[in-house]
């Protein structure tokens, strides 16, 4: 059997791992920094409430895939869940995405699709032909109100510098409807583990070709030994920071217990202002609306320029970030018998249901060819 070994024990080196392991051809060994499974998706039974808390921010799985969903329940039940976000602004507190009820009450009017289609479009700035970057997106679409009440403070805030730095096609995340549907997700499926998502990669790495070492850090020696590595760490990280670092965001949170059943009424709520430091509230006891549970916890989330003793989330992908992945995808193309994999190796913002479709791609043309050409390809293809 050949022996592969996996770094990183989230979903994109679990799915890896199970896919190969299932041939019955590979030996895997999995390796992980953390002292958990499940990367970023990591949830545990709060001590003192019991509640599943997701410990590194809310994940509500969400795709339109049928393949990704059918697969992912084979590994944990799913309960349908809706998210349904609430934004504070200067102006009160408002349903998001944009929709005909935020419209209706921001403005105070009592617009029907149509109306709503036509005064938004009223608003937006046509002087800008062709948007250069976010803020220019979005006083073309929706005009200065309620880009500087919904999107320029939690920008700001997010991504830590100017939106007219940041890249138009950010806000195609963000869409405005123009009727009533307030579910934050456009996607087919949604759900959350019955059981949390821990126990979903457990069901993944729970097979006997597959061995799992948790806190070790991956060295180039690690290689010794293996057929082929599979490499979801920092793909600036792997060469060692030659070239410079790719800049993220990162995300940091102040926990508290609620002495009360409800804290804030709602999973998720986000703080537009600049004038409030955080930018969301996660009540964690809302993602599990099937369980009861006297106390609530929650969280506080602030965001942060990425320094060497935080978790990389979010990908910035600036100009000079583009230009810097450019020269380390040419250096990962030179390396032997190793793919680079999921966020943190390809230095692309990727939901959960974006990571594992790919898993099971890289997968299968691995089973297939004992190699990664095409996925290169693919990546070097995009923009």
């Amino acid at each position: 059997m050949k022996k592969i070994l996996i770094v990183g024990a989230g979903f994109s080196g679990a799915v890896i791992a199970r896919e190969l392991a299932d041939t019955n051809q590979y030996q895997i060994t999995v390796i992980e920094e953390r002292g958990h499974i499940a990367g970023n998706c990591y949830t545990e039974r709060d001590a003192e409430t019991n509640i599943m808390e997701h410990v590194y921010g809310p994940h509500i799985f969400n795709t339109s895939n049928e393949k990704v969903w059918n697969y992912i329940q084979k590994f944990g039940e799913f309960i349908p869940s809706i998210n349904r976000v609430k934004a504070v602004t200067e102006k009160g507190v408002f349903s998001i995405p944009i929709n005909l009820l935020t419209i209706n009450q921001f403005f105070n009017k009592n617009f029907n699709p149509r109306e709503a289609t036509d005064f938004i479009t009223s608003k937006g700035d046509h002087t800008i032909i062709e948007a250069k970057n976010f803020e220019e997106q979005a006083l073309k679409l929706i005009g200065t109100e309620l880009y500087e009440n919904f999107f320029k403070g939690y920008t700001i805030k997010q991504w830590g510098c100017d939106p007219k730095e940041l890249p138009a096609s950010i806000l195609n995340r963000l869409p405005i409807r123009f009727n009533y549907d307030d579910n934050y997700y456009n996607s087919k499926f949604q759900g959350i583990p019955r059981n949390g998502y821990t126990e979903v990669v457990s069901n993944l790495l729970n097979h006997e070709n597959i061995k799992v070492i948790l806190n070790t850090k991956y060295t180039k020696a690690k290689n010794s030994g293996f057929d082929h590595v599979f490499y979801a760490g920092p793909l600036d990280a792997y060469f060692n920071f030659s070239l410079g670092k790719l800049a993220y965001r990162s995300i940091y949170f102040e926990k508290e217990v609620f002495d009360g059943e409800d804290y804030q009424g709602n999973p998720v709520i986000n703080y537009c202002s600049e004038s409030v430091p955080y930018t969301r509230i996660h009540e964690h006891k809302h993602f599990t609306p099937w369980e009861k549970h006297e106390k609530s916890i929650y969280f506080k989330e602030y965001s942060k320029e990425t320094e060497d003793s935080d978790i990389p989330y979010y990908p910035k992908r600036l100009a000079a970030d583009k230009e810097l992945l450019r020269s380390y995808r040419h250096l990962a193309e030179n390396e032997n018998n190793i793919t680079f994999i999921g966020r943190l190796g390809t230095y692309r913002y990727m939901d959960m249901h974006h990571v594992i479709d790919e898993a099971l791609t890289i997968s299968e043309d691995f089973i297939k060819t004992g190699d990664a050409t095409s996925f290169y390809k693919f990546l070097n293809s995009e923009s």
